[in-house]
């Protein structure tokens, strides 16, 4: 997922509608769609409510503008790590790595992933957010798919084994370590825990 935090959090000294977008994002992270309020948005951009309708939208076209920046805010770290000419157990321990990072990116908790923790619970009632949810879950299968195949092609992983599971298996390991993280499991505990995934992800 570059590391990249979300932009600084709090009350922006004039608009900018990223770091705006970025503030609306943790307040959806933190409390969910259900439990924020446009008057947490509000304080969290430093907008009155006229000029967020007039920026983003109602409350749900805010919530699905967060869900897409923070789509894009994992597109752009994941990138830089599944491009690179590594060693597959290499790549994934860093993808796991940069998603460590910006699960623990709250300054007094962690948050977990925005997508794992806060957009599953409301997919069940919405299409269109739970099309963002599978597409968002499945652009990471994809990825690690590939990565496993090309490990295959250089004979790091059997050829038996099928790449589109190890892949799949590679993605849960993210929605374990963002669970465990918004738990409050330490990040030392959870960097153990992905290097044994790994040794079981590549191993025979």
């Amino acid at each position: 997922m570059v590391q990249k935090e979300i932009s600084k959090r709090g009350r922006p000294r004039r608009y900018d509608p990223e770091a705006a977008l970025d503030a609306v994002l943790e307040v959806f992270w933190r409390a969910g769609y259900s439990a924020a309020s446009l008057e947490d948005i509000c304080l969290a951009t430093g907008m009155n409510k006229p000029s967020v309708y007039a920026a983003f939208g109602d409350k749900r076209a805010l919530y699905l503008r967060a869900i897409n920046r923070y789509r894009e805010i994992s597109r752009e770290q994941m990138r830089e790590v599944f491009t690179r000419a590594a060693p597959v157990r290499e790549i994934l321990r860093s993808a796991y790595a940069k998603a460590l990072d910006l699960y623990y990116s709250g300054h007094d908790t962690p948050l977990g992933c925005f997508m794992v923790g806060a957009v599953v619970n409301d997919a069940v009632g919405d299409p269109e957010i739970r099309s963002a949810l599978d597409e968002g879950l499945r652009q990471f299968d994809r990825a690690f798919a590939r990565s496993i195949e090309r490990a295959q092609e250089a004979g790091e992983i059997s050829a038996e084994k099928d790449p589109e599971t190890l892949g799949k298996l590679a993605t849960a390991v993210l929605y374990y370590l963002s669970a465990r993280s918004r738990a409050g499991e330490s990040r030392a505990t959870l960097e153990d825990f992905y290097a044994r995934a790994v040794d079981i992800i590549c191993g025979p």
